[in-house]
């Protein structure tokens, strides 16, 4: 079939790119010029024109004859005069639906699922550890690989992964459920809901939940992590639950340097040298694992190995005696949950752009950290996604920081922001990095803060 896909958005691309590998003739038509994207979407649009997919790029007035059938994102205006086009013609439009189902018939192996708003990125790194270990040949999918997992899913059935495996692990953004809504999951995760990403619901927490609960209906059998239980119970009455120190069907306690699971009439314990959100999130994979059919012995090994994953409580080292840790965590949970657990050390805290994607509550951000006695606190202004200068988003977290003990200082970048840590600092310190934008382009982010981190260190030696 001929196919027109409209825009080479994040939802298009993926599309189109398997409809070529399918034998279709694609084209991707878009108002903007190639040049007009982010590096890594040109890279990726310039791979789909060497296998094949034809470019018709910068084209305001694109034609839709000559064409069986077309695929329109999600955000696609009606009244744009493209989709005028499409709704005069006789052209078959294909669905998200359809999309998902056709990708569902190539995967032919089991698929977990876990999505939520924080630590599924975490959960999906340690549950892929827990069945390597158990000897299965892991497909595994996560922003860790692509930052739009839809990408890396269709990339993997291109290059033959999906072949190679005999069992899929996919973390499942919200938009990645919403292409993919007919994934048929053998087990589904949910590791948490909270209120993040509502610009791209309208504002509304309850389309965003009704995002994630699609997970429940895709999923076999659903395991929820028990702050959700209240929303869960009104849609599926054979979840199952997990948790720290709750008695529900999973429950993890923590020890010292150790973690104990029970469930039903089991308990073991393992070694565990991780901190923070890695307990609660280990228990998740082990949840996942054991309902599998997982062995203990299995999960205890991988567990007592693991050693974290990157921009995740990442220890990157000392500079001039700081430890520095870059963490990913910008929602409120997720940050207490990590200021809590240095709170007994002397710490220079800096952050990047907490509008990165998503405009968010900064003074929430701000009164949270005032109740923690950190040395001096460091926030950058630039915003990576836009390429802008926006001190008022640095500085609105900083005005609402009310504790007089705290240094509060706003800078332009985040690698000049990285350098001044030293400034405030002394050799024993502890230098955190938090924010969303190490979430958003890690390669890119984390470079920036080294490069910073290095010419704080012999600066301020």
């Amino acid at each position: 079939m001929n196919y027109l896909v409209v825009g080479a958005g994040n939802a298009s691309r993926p599309v189109a790119r398997l409809l070529n590998y399918l034998g279709h003739d694609v084209v991707v038509t878009d108002l903007k010029d190639i040049s007009e994207f982010k590096i890594e979407f040109q890279r990726s649009l310039i791979e789909m024109e060497k296998e094949g997919v034809r470019l018709d790029m910068a084209n305001k007035n694109p034609s839709v004859e000559g064409f069986d059938a077309v695929y329109m994102p999600p955000t696609l205006p009606e009244t744009a005069p493209i989709a005028q086009k499409i709704y005069e013609s006789d052209l078959k439009i294909l669905t998200n639906e359809e999309f998902s189902k056709i990708v569902n018939d190539l995967i032919d192996v089991d698929i977990i699922g876990i999505t939520g708003t924080m630590g599924k990125t975490t959960t999906t790194f340690i549950t892929t550890s827990l069945f390597k270990q158990a000897g299965y040949k892991v497909w595994s999918c996560s922003s860790l690989v692509n930052n739009l997992v839809s990408e890396a899913i269709v990339d993997g059935i291109v290059k033959g992964k999906v072949n190679e495996c005999d069992i899929a692990i996919f973390e499942l953004p919200h938009g990645t459920i919403g292409l993919l809504n007919k994934l048929n999951i053998k087990i589904g995760l949910l590791t948490n809901i909270a209120e993040d990403h509502l610009s791209e619901f309208g504002g509304s927490l309850e389309k965003y939940q009704q995002r994630k609960l699609l997970l429940q209906a895709m999923s076999e059998i659903f395991i929820s992590n028990n702050s959700c239980h209240d929303i869960i119970e009104k849609v599926r009455d054979d979840a199952i639950f997990y948790a720290l120190d709750e008695d529900v069907d999973f429950k993890g306690t923590v020890g010292d340097k150790s973690l104990t699971i029970a469930y039903g009439d089991n308990e073991f314990t393992t070694p565990f040298n991780m901190m923070s959100y890695f307990f609660e999130n280990s228990v998740a994979a082990a949840s996942i694992a054991l309902t599998y059919g997982v062995n203990e012995k299995d999960i205890i090994d991988a567990l007592k190995a693991f050693k974290g994953l990157p921009a995740h409580m990442e220890d990157v080292g000392e500079y001039n005696g700081r430890k520095v840790i870059l963490d990913s965590a910008f929602l409120y949970d997720g940050m207490k949950i990590t200021l809590d657990y240095f709170k007994d050390d002397s710490v220079v805290l800096f952050l990047d752009h907490f509008d990165t994607l998503s405009v968010r509550d900064k003074a929430e951000v701000g009164n949270l950290i005032s109740e923690y006695n950190l040395k001096a606190v460091i926030a950058s202004g630039f915003n990576e996604v836009t390429q802008a200068v926006e001190m008022d988003a640095a500085n609105e977290i900083l005005d609402a920081i009310i504790n007089i003990n705290i240094e509060k200082v706003a800078v332009e970048t985040i690698e000049k922001a990285a350098e001044l840590t030293f400034k405030y600092s002394e050799p024993g310190d502890v230098i955190l990095h938090m924010g969303p934008l190490i979430a958003y382009d890690r390669l890119t982010t984390v470079d920036k803060i080294i490069k910073g981190l290095e010419r704080g260190s012999k600066k301020y030696e």
